[in-house]
């Protein structure tokens, strides 16, 4: 039974559709999140509040992974034995730090901006596995993809013919949000490390919720407040960004204890474009996702991330 289960989930059609679907939500996040700005009416400058809704949003998407993963095992799962450490550098890596950078830089960037850097993490991620976690080798291909996938981002940020500046960009919007890809890569090196000793759904729900109380002790000790928002609609869509970490990230980890990091985040192509598509449906962004940096940047990362694509085949 567990042979044909790691058979199954290294077959690259389940691999295919299930990244997929996590990639469909994690683009649909960043749309969300600037939602959930306005529906909570917390100001981008307002750093404390933003924790806040962040830390809450990931500890409810712990405590829903854990009850989903108890209710599958009938028994209310606990942490594994050994593993606090891990899971406090995890929480760090995957949610404390990526997401304070992630959710303060999206408060000062657009979310088409946003979406289309988030598909660095591809590159950075495979940088890092082969570089400094030695997991797989790094070839010309693969330096190759992520040629391809920064010159986009590069290009993404061109200015106007009647700018007075090259780049049109801010540390504090863009440059975070290209921060948080890179924490991101390290903690897709981490879980590909702990789940070959730890239960990786489990794991996943106790990060999220130390991740979570902290980002929300945070918030409160700065005097953050999320009570702008009282409308159903506010508490709806911050169930649902509860929901997109906790089916995608257990969904992921899963993908990356069976498969080679590689093969895994090449599909992450599906980000930036349902993430550009979605932010330009509903936060009325079309202009800027129907411009020629906008589109040549979207096209050089899907680019870069086909070029990687071919590496998992061909070496």
């Amino acid at each position: 039974m567990y042979e044909r289960k790691k058979c199954n989930l290294t077959d690259m059609k389940i691999v295919l559709l299930l990244a997929g679907i996590c990639c469909f939500l994690w683009g649909s996040a960043t749309p969300a999140i600037k939602t959930g700005y306005r529906l909570f009416r917390i100001d981008s400058g307002d750093t404390f509040s933003i924790l806040l809704f962040a830390g809450t949003r990931f500890l409810l998407a712990g405590f829903l992974v854990i009850l989903f993963h108890s209710l599958k095992k009938g028994r209310w799962m606990m942490p594994p034995e050994g593993a606090g450490l891990p899971i406090i550098k995890l929480s760090l890596a995957q949610t404390v730090l990526q997401y304070y950078f992630f959710y303060v830089g999206l408060s000062h960037a657009t979310g088409v901006h946003g979406a289309i850097i988030t598909g660095t993490n591809v590159f950075i991620s495979i940088l890092f596995a082969s570089l400094i976690f030695r997991y797989e080798m790094l070839t010309k291909r693969k330096l190759a993809g992520c040629f391809l996938g920064f010159a986009g981002i590069v290009i993404m940020n061109l200015s106007g013919a009647g700018s007075d500046t090259l780049f049109e960009l801010s540390f504090a919007g863009e440059g975070f949000v290209l921060l948080a890809q890179v924490f991101y890569a390290i903690s897709s090196a981490l879980v590909k490390k702990y789940s070959q000793e730890y239960d990786v759904v489990t794991m996943s729900g106790y990060q999220f919720m130390c991740g979570g109380a902290i980002l929300m002790g945070i918030g409160l000790f700065g005097d953050g407040s999320i009570r702008g928002g009282q409308s159903a609609p506010a508490y709806l869509l911050l169930l649902y960004l509860a929901l997109i970490s906790a089916v995608a990230y257990t969904i992921w980890g899963v993908l990356l204890k069976y498969n080679p990091v590689s093969r895994v985040t090449v599909f992450g192509f599906m980000n930036p474009v349902f993430g550009v598509f979605l932010s330009a449906v509903f936060l009325g962004e079309s202009s800027q996702a129907l411009s020629w940096n906008t589109l040549a940047a979207l096209v050089l990362v899907c680019m870069g991330i086909y070029v990687v694509n071919g590496t998992v085949h061909g070496n």
